[in-house]
């Protein structure tokens, strides 16, 4: 006879576990890159919206803000700032003045691009001292990850 509440303390334990696995993943890596990376890598919201602009080139401030789930005046605030340190520029909008449209700096692209290809490295390096079934039962949940992320966070893509 199953116990019905076998299916809930499963969900229980993986959400516990996805909670509580997933920051560790992500400080880990961060320190990790923080240690190999040649430049002063850029605070946490900073390196975010970078981020977003390269994935969307000529975003508005109010598009970056709902998708990291920031304030508006606060990433008005790092664009500022980014831009005061050259990695961002503001571009009027053609069809509408009114509006602005946030570009990464070449430079500014560089550098995301070198944070992305080391954090990769590293993760690729940590993958390889797994088992074959472990790394295949990672590549599978790449999907199911990827939608537990667009359902806790709608504007993710």
């Amino acid at each position: 006879m199953t116990d019905s509440s076998t299916p809930r303390r499963d969900i229980d334990r993986v959400a516990s576990g996805l909670a509580a696995c997933l920051p560790a993943l992500h400080r880990a890596l961060d320190r990790q890159v923080a240690a190999q990376y040649p430049h002063p890598k850029p605070p946490e919201g900073q390196l975010a919206l970078l981020r977003f602009v390269a994935q969307r080139e000529g975003a508005t401030v109010r598009e970056a803000a709902e998708a990291l789930l920031m304030k508006p005046n606060n990433v008005s605030a790092l664009v500022s700032q980014l831009t005061e340190q050259g990695d961002l520029e503001r571009r009027q909008d053609s069809a509408d003045k009114r509006v602005v449209r946030l570009h990464l700096t070449a430079t500014a692209r560089e550098r995301v691009a070198e944070v992305r290809e080391l954090e990769t490295a590293f993760v690729r390096h940590a993958l390889t001292s797994l088992t074959e079934g472990q790394q295949g039962a990672l590549g599978s949940a790449l999907g199911a990850l990827e939608a537990l992320t667009r359902h806790l966070h709608p504007t993710a893509r």
